[in-house]
Parts: structure tokens; sequence; C-alpha cells
């Protein structure tokens, strides 16, 4: 068996699966290897059910050999822990959720069950999916593949460490306010948030379910065009979920650019964004030009208030999707209280971890008496403001670029204790979750200590098409491999 397996990307895995050059077990056995091999280092998953894995593979080979055939039927991949799997432990990164085995599964968990993959495991992630760094789950914090020392991003840092590390060749992920797009720019890979409403959040964990989107982590543009083709579509289950007719992503991969308008908001660039990062995003903007594209700078006025807009709204629908979790339906329960209400305080006392609890309490307070008018209501009509502001910048260009982080990926406990400095790192990101439209990070390249950058790309809402040709073609045009030697490698 090949030892190398785990280096395709989704596509090339699929078409040797198809070509007969391997089985779907001997893939799975392959990725099964490379986690055993890293895992211990890096901390990408918190559950490796590689029975089940090898079941699934068994079972998708049995459909290949029947004639089936199907762009994931067989192809390795891992969820991020926010995610309800049927029989399988679902934490969210929390003590409060240890040992909770939902019995059903989310929609896009079942689609692509549906579609034959095979489920490695669930990945590390912040808990509940707030932070920045994976440092905030509650079992152990996530290291960045490429630096052993620094943090892979948050809260999707599990999902994005597993993907370039190898130990699967795509995740699922959410993304709140950037935790897909951070850690694939951190980590080097792509990662995509849909529009909000395109793709089903029955069965995510809720953190704030105005913001909320799954999306794919993958190791190319293409990759992530076919997993996106396997999760979108409407869920009655999902009230949010849109009637809209999903067409197929791959076919709007192409390198021309001609008769495209891309925008360049000067709110994205300048103070906070280090240099490198800067002129790796410029020499991304000169190729969209070379490629046909016509950019001009324009402006976003309204971006410098998106963060604040963001720590309000967010805690805010924390504080009440969080409330369930009082220790008698399901989850971690203190058993030492001498009554109810002590129990209800100990277990949430002792089940969360500090960063929930600090947005519990903010989200407390902005929802309170007397205060709900002054923030909660005053953010969502900033947040009313930020989403026309786009509105209108898609009316002249076709999507926006911009960088992706401020800055390369941090050294673990670097901002950890510093929650303004962590909460700044996702600034460049917010506002795409804020407004509810498409936005994407691809690799831009790495800085002169081999450390990844990404590019973001920002589309009209349900225009994915458009936003994933743009990606693509640029991708193709920068200097960066997937494969570039890491810390197990020299």
């Amino acid at each position: 068996m090949r030892d190398d397996l785990y280096r395709l990307t989704l596509h090339a895995a699929a078409k040797g699966l198809a070509d007969g050059d391997f089985t779907a077990v001997e893939l799975t056995r392959s990725l099964l290897d490379r986690v055993a091999a890293l895992d211990d280092h890096i901390g990408a998953y918190l559950t490796v059910t590689a029975d089940l894995a090898l079941e699934q593979a068994h079972a998708a080979d049995g459909r290949r050999s029947k004639g089936e055939s199907g762009a994931l039927l067989g192809l390795p991949m891992a969820f991020k822990d926010v995610l309800s799997t049927s029989g399988v432990e679902t934490t969210c990164g929390s003590k409060i959720l240890a040992g909770f085995v939902p019995p059903y599964d989310a929609t896009v968990v079942g689609r692509l069950k549906d579609a034959g993959i095979v489920m490695l495991g669930k990945t590390n992630m912040d808990e509940f999916a707030m932070g920045s760094s994976t440092e905030n789950s509650s079992f152990y914090p996530t290291r960045n593949p490429w630096d052993l020392e620094r943090v892979p991003g948050g809260s999707s840092g599990g999902p994005a460490a597993a993907v370039a590390a190898g130990s699967c060749l795509y995740s699922l992920g959410s993304d709140t306010g950037g935790s897909i797009r951070q850690p694939a720019a951190f980590c080097g890979v792509v990662g995509l948030k849909p529009t909000y409403g395109l793709v089903s959040r029955y069965g995510l964990v809720a953190f704030a379910s105005s913001l909320d989107q799954i999306g794919p982590l993958t190791k190319d543009v293409t990759d992530c065009a076919l997993v996106l083709n396997a999760i979108a579509g409407h869920d009655s289950r999902d009230s949010t979920s849109m009637a809209y007719e999903v067409p197929d992503y791959t076919k709007s991969l192409r390198d021309d650019l001609s008769g495209l308008r891309i925008g360049v908001p000067k709110e994205y660039f300048g103070e906070g964004v280090d240099a490198k990062v800067d002129d790796a995003v410029r020499k991304a903007i000169n190729i969209l030009e070379k490629l046909g594209a016509c950019v001009e700078e324009t402006s976003l006025e309204y971006t410098r208030y998106a963060l604040a807009v963001y720590y309000i709204i967010a805690p805010s629908e924390a504080s009440a999707n969080l409330a369930r979790y009082d220790g008698v339906k399901y989850g971690y329960s203190s058993k030492d209280a001498g009554s109810m209400w002590e129990a209800l305080s100990q277990t949430r006392q002792e089940g969360f971890g500090p960063e929930v609890k600090r947005r519990i309490l903010l989200g407390t307070y902005a929802l309170s008496s007397g205060y709900y008018d002054a923030y909660y209501l005053k953010a969502q009509q900033v947040r009313t403001l930020i989403r026309d502001e786009f509105d209108k910048s898609f009316d002249t260009f076709d999507a926006l670029v911009m960088p992706t982080t401020p800055s390369v990926a941090f050294k673990l406990d670097e901002k950890l204790h510093d929650p303004l400095q962590m909460y700044l790192n996702d600034v460049l990101t917010m506002p795409a979750n804020i407004a509810g439209i498409p936005a994407i990070s691809i690799p831009a390249g790495t800085d002169k200590n081999n450390y990844p950058l990404g590019l973001q790309l920002i589309g009209k809402p349900l225009d994915e098409q458009k936003l994933l040709n743009i990606a693509y073609a640029v991708e193709k045009k920068i200097s960066f491999k997937q494969n570039l030697k890491r810390w197990w490698e020299k």
C-alpha cells in the first residue's frame, strides 16, 4: 500500500478511487496511520473513530464494486466537535457536554453519510466555538502543524490543523465571526463561510444563531467546491434555511476573470495589519489584474464598528442559547449541591470555562433591563448599516478582496490572557458574518519564517459560484505548496 495517500487532495483521491489505483480501505488506513503518528503532538482530534471509519470504508468499496460512483464516496474526513453525530460523542470542546452522545445526525453529517464519506473522528475546538486560538478547549489546546509553538487559530483550529497535517482529506467547521477563515489562514488551507442560510444549521450546537454558519476546510478550492455541492441546500428542519436551487459549484472554476470588478476596501489595510500580510495581499491583487479583473479601491466606513457590534450580538445570543445547560436534561451535572438552585449554579460554574463565562456575562448584561436599548438594539441597528453598505458595494463590484487576518499565527499563550487582543484578531472576518454574506480564505503564500498568510475574498449573497471562481483563478497563480516540509519532516 502507498504510504503517502494522505497527501492527496480530495479530487485527486476521488480520481484514484475511481481509477482503481487504491481502495477506500487503503486510503483510510493511510489517514488513520497519519493521525496515529502526529496527533499526540498536534491535538487536532478529540475523538478518533477508527473502527467506524474502516467499516464505512469497506461499505464504500462495496458500493463502488457494484458500479456506484460519487464525488465523496469512500473519502475520509473529520467533523468539528460542534456538529451532532449519532452514536459518537459530541462535546463542543466543553466539560459540560463531556460524554454526551447525540441520538441524531446534523443535516450536513447526514448528507455526507448519504454521499458515502468515511468519518475519521471529531476535531478539537474552542469551547462552544468561543475563541480564536483553540486554547479555550476544555480538554487540551491544538497546535499549528507548521510550528508546534503557535496556535492553529480558532474556533475551528482542530479541523484546520487536521487538514494541514494530512490527518484528513477535508473537514467541516463552523464560522460565527471568522472561525473557519482565520484558522484556514493560520494553517495554510482553504476555508469557506457560505451565505447564511445556504447550509442547514440543524444539528449544529448553537453559539450565536444569527451568525453561525457551517462550511468546509480543504486543501484547495476545487475540494471546497466539491464539499459545498454536498452540504448546501434547503432543509425544512432549519427555519433559516433558504429554498435555493444549488448549482454545481465545480462548473464555475475557470482561470479567466475578464469582466469582473473587484473592490479593495481601504479599511481592511493599514493600521494593525502586518506589513508582510499587506504585501502578500497586494501581490494577490496584482494577480487578479493580470487575470483580467478590474480592481479598484473602495471604502466600507461602517467596518470600524463591526467588532463592537459582534461583541454585543454574539454574547447576547450565546447567553440565551447556553441557558439550556442546566445539569438537568443532559450533560454535566454537579452532584454535591444541597438544593436545585445550588445545583444549577454549581453545574454552570464547574462545567463552563472562563471564556464562555465571560461571554455569557457580557450577553446577559447587554440584554438586561435598562441596557437592552443602549446596547443590543443599537448593535442591531448598526448591523443593518453594515449590511446595507455591503449591498451598496456589490452594486459596483462582483467581490471584495482583503487580508484574512492582521498577522500570521501567534504563539501559544501570547494572547490567551488578553481578551481584547484575542478579539482583535478576528476584526477582518467578522463583517461578513454580520452581513450574512459568503467569504473565503485561501493561502496567499508564506512569510520569511515560512508561516502561512491568508487572502480573503467576500462575495454577494448566494454568489458562491463567482467567489469560488475568483479564488480558484488566484490560487493557481500564487506560489504556495501545501506539502512544504513541516516540523515532522525535517
